[in-house]
This record gives C-alpha cells, sequence and structure tokens, in this order.
C-alpha cells in the first residue's frame, strides 16, 4: 500500500501545478497535455491508447478495483454514507454531466446505448443528496462490470472533448442554458441546486480542475479507505 499511497501523493502534488498553470490562462498545450495525464491516472488503463502510455503510470481505478470481489465493492459498512460502488458511480455521473453538457453543450454518455438499463439502476442524477436506503439499493443492484464500462466510456469522451477545445475556452463562464439542461434532463436534483450555482460561478479552465480531476481524487481516496478497512 506504500507505493499506492505515494503515487496519490505524487498525482496531488501534480495537482498543485495544473492548478497554477490553468489559473495562469498560458502555455495552452501543456493545459491540456497536464490534464489528460491527471485525468488517465484517475482511470483505468484502458482509457488511454496503449502507445501513450508511461510504464511508470499508474491507473487508481485498475489499483482499486481489479483485486476486489463484487461483494466488496457493493460492501456499505455501517454509519458509513458510501459503498465504493456508490463512489465510482457518483464520479462516473458527475464527469458526465459536467464534461458533455456544462462543457461541450453536447449529449450524456447516459443518454447513449441503454447504460441505465445495463447498469441495472433507474437513477439518472448525480446522487447528491441521496439517503441511505437509495445508497444501499444502488449498491445492491448495480451491475459492476457495466459501472466500469460506463465509467470507460465517459473518461474517454472527456479526452476527446478536453482535446478539442480552443485556447479562448477556458476562460468562458458556463452557459446558463446548459446549467438548465442538467435541470430539464434529470441530471441534478432540484434539491441541489447549490451544485448547479456551485458549476455556474466557474469558467471552463475551473471545471477541468473541479471535478474532472479533484472531484475524482477524493472519492477515489474514500474508496481507497474503504478497501483498507476491508483488508485489515
Amino acid at each position: 500500500m506504500e507505493q499506492k499511497g505515494s503515487d496519490r501523493r505524487f498525482w496531488n502534488n501534480q495537482q498543485k501545478e495544473f492548478r497554477n498553470l490553468l489559473l495562469s490562462f498560458e502555455r495552452y498545450d501543456e493545459v491540456i497535455q497536464r490534464f489528460l495525464s491527471q485525468h488517465a491516472m484517475l482511470h483505468s488503463r484502458l482509457v488511454v491508447k496503449t502507445k501513450e502510455i508511461d510504464p511508470e503510470m499508474r491507473f487508481f481505478e485498475d489499483e482499486l478495483l481489479d483485486d476486489m470481489a463484487e461483494d466488496q465493492i457493493r460492501w456499505l459498512p455501517e454509519n458509513q454514507e458510501h459503498s465504493i460502488a456508490w463512489n465510482i458511480w457518483h464520479i462516473g455521473r458527475i464527469e458526465d454531466v459536467t464534461m458533455n453538457i456544462l462543457v461541450s453543450g453536447g449529449s450524456q454518455v447516459l443518454a447513449q446505448d441503454d447504460w441505465l438499463g445495463r447498469m441495472n439502476i433507474t437513477y439518472r442524477h448525480t446522487g447528491n443528496l441521496m439517503d441511505e436506503a437509495e445508497v444501499s439499493e444502488l449498491s445492491k443492484a448495480i451491475d459492476i462490470e457495466a459501472l466500469r464500462a460506463y465509467r470507460l466510456a465517459v473518461g474517454s469522451q472527456t479526452r476527446e472533448i478536453v482535446r478539442g477545445l480552443r485556447p479562448e475556452e477556458l476562460k468562458q463562464k458556463v452557459d446558463a442554458a446548459r446549467l438548465q439542461r442538467l435541470l430539464d434532463e434529470g441530471a441534478v436534483v432540484e434539491e441541489a441546486g447549490d451544485l448547479i450555482a456551485y458549476w455556474g460561478r466557474r469558467n471552463i479552465a475551473g471545471l477541468l480542475l473541479m471535478p474532472a480531476t479533484r472531484h475524482n481524487f477524493v472519492h477515489l481516496n474514500e474508496c481507497f479507505r474503504l478497501k483498507q478497512r476491508l483488508q485489515s
């Protein structure tokens, strides 16, 4: 676990450098490459082309899940808000709606290829404000293989979106019509309006930082702590 912890500390240090680079609005090409590197580590190695993989790069989703049984991934400890399954679903949904609706103005990955049916769930929102019963229901019902495939599809789409961004777009604020789409499409529940307001105060560069990288990292760290509890 020490090596894995060291990798996450390395990522965190790189995130600070990435944040400073974003705030300067300079060196566009470096911003994009830094994002792609930070983002890749938060996903499975399948999110990048083989030729792009640095042999030293670690992929946190693979390290987290590849050696875990499904019942462990679904495990919701007493007095614990989330399971690993819920966390992976939540970060996938947040990345999907922010990158595909707020950044690109396109369609959610969830709306394609019957992902809800494949994952065996009905929840289409981000999971914010779900109660204990709902978290438990999702954790028990969700198809883990399909969940990982969905998150891979989201991550792959994110990388295409970011590669296509123009330098001037990084400074642009989120379009109000795109924020409204989150409610219209059931991507965010009305009770979580503070989340929409938060995203509305950010520009595109801010969304690359939070949630597309930092939010994933925070929840993956929660997952690693749950895994450590299981192994202790």
